[in-house]
């Protein structure tokens, strides 16, 4: 089982390549909260503390022989940036469809690529292959306890820069990253509360806590697809059952808005599995907590640029800053101005707009107008929506 003095001994080795990542308030984020920003850190993830301190306990003859890895992401660049700086090889194996920033990240950092035709679990057959071919050295991602131990190094870093911490917020895939931080925190400092977090298109921990046994999912879905993981590990499981307070999920459009927020309020980018945390606090998921000193984890910040549009739209939507109205107009001259000068009137700007002529919804003297439009927020939404209603309007569901 990992040790406080494992997690020590991590924090060590790990001075001389992982950054202290900052503390920082985010007052708009909710009372008392600051953000743990793992964001910042080399290969832009928490990953790289577990997956060096594992490779730098590795013995010569390990060494000499490398290291394998399975991932589309995170992992698989801090597993090639450590063993580089370790001096030694490193083989990545990666699902070819994986995007192609994440396979040149990961060559970027010394890793040698072998991209696998079909999903996750085909990549890892071929690690598993390779591993009994080659002798190499396989560095799971969660289920380890020197990759456990590394990632606790957040945790001791948490109670050294806030102190007056009294409750955490932490991401959870697999459960090394929270396995490691609940570790730390609650071997130093006990009464502190740990939480973790999982998209509700991924719940594989909280289902096995809840039930009592490991549970594995038949599949995933989420934006937040460094924790989009099917089954958690045993090692894992156990510590989480031994040391974690509670785990909460959160939507995809909880997940978009906090992503959103951390950019809009923090200046800040995080990818989904990071801001699952900041999601949990900003919807209130543990409300016994609400007023303490929080502290959230923002595990990573390799969003895919191509998705991050979507999420954002998805955000502005959530929070009620874009509105997208369906209605019925009478198809003669002067009825659509009517409508949209209602809109103006609110103080609406329209984004978009689409006016049918033939539509299953409409009769045959009618016509459906469809809007997207920029709002300020739910109760702007609510004024506008109301507004075309009092003025003989029906709202059609979207």
């Amino acid at each position: 089982m990992v040790t406080l003095e494992m997690i020590k001994d991590a924090k060590e080795v790990l001075k001389k390549v992982a950054r202290s990542t900052p503390v920082i308030s985010a007052p708009k984020i909710g009372e008392n909260v600051s953000i743990k920003a793992e964001n910042l850190q080399l290969t832009g993830s928490f990953k790289l503390r577990g997956a060096y301190y594992k490779i730098s306990s590795l013995t010569p003859e390990e060494k000499a022989k490398g290291v394998i890895a399975c991932s589309a992401g995170n992992h698989a660049q801090g597993v090639a940036l450590s063993a580089t700086k370790n001096g030694i090889k490193s083989t990545i194996c990666i699902p070819a469809g994986a995007p192609l920033s994440k396979v040149e990240a990961t060559r970027g950092y010394g890793g040698d690529v072998v991209l696998v035709p079909g999903v996750y679990d085909d990549a890892y057959a071929k690690a598993v292959e390779l591993t009994e071919k080659n002798g190499y050295t396989f560095v799971h991602p969660f289920n380890d306890e020197k990759v456990i131990a590394g990632q606790g190094t957040i945790g001791l870093e948490i109670l050294e820069q806030e102190p007056d911490v009294e409750a955490v917020f932490v991401p959870i895939g697999g459960g090394g990253l929270i396995s490691g931080v609940a570790c730390a925190i609650k071997s130093v400092k006990p009464e502190c509360k740990v939480y973790g977090v999982q998209a509700a298109g991924a719940p594989s921990m909280f289902d096995s806590i809840n039930k009592g046994e490991i549970i594995e999912l038949a599949n995933v879905s989420t934006i937040a697809d460094g924790i989009a993981v099917k089954k958690p590990g045993d090692l894992t499981f156990e510590m989480c059952q031994k040391y974690v307070d509670g785990i909460v999920t959160v939507t995809e459009d909880e997940i978009a808005t906090a992503i959103l927020a951390l950019m809009e309020m923090q200046k800040t980018v995080s990818e989904g599995a990071g801001a699952t945390s900041v999601a949990a606090v900003m919807f209130d998921k543990v409300p016994e907590v609400k007023g303490k000193n929080i502290v959230c984890i923002v595990s990573g910040g390799n969003i895919d640029v191509s998705i991050l549009s979507r999420v954002i739209t998805k955000g502005l939507t959530k929070t009620g800053r874009i509105t997208e109205v369906t209605t019925k107009v009478v198809d003669k001259p002067g009825q659509l101005i009517h409508l949209l000068q209602l809109v103006s009137d609110v103080g609406a700007n329209i984004i978009s707009i689409d006016h049918q002529r033939e539509d299953k919804k409409s009769e045959i003297n009618s016509c459906i107008v469809s809007m997207v439009l920029e709002t300020r927020n739910i109760m702007h939404s609510e004024e506008l929506c109301k507004t075309l209603q009092d003025n003989g309007y029906e709202i059609f569901e979207s």
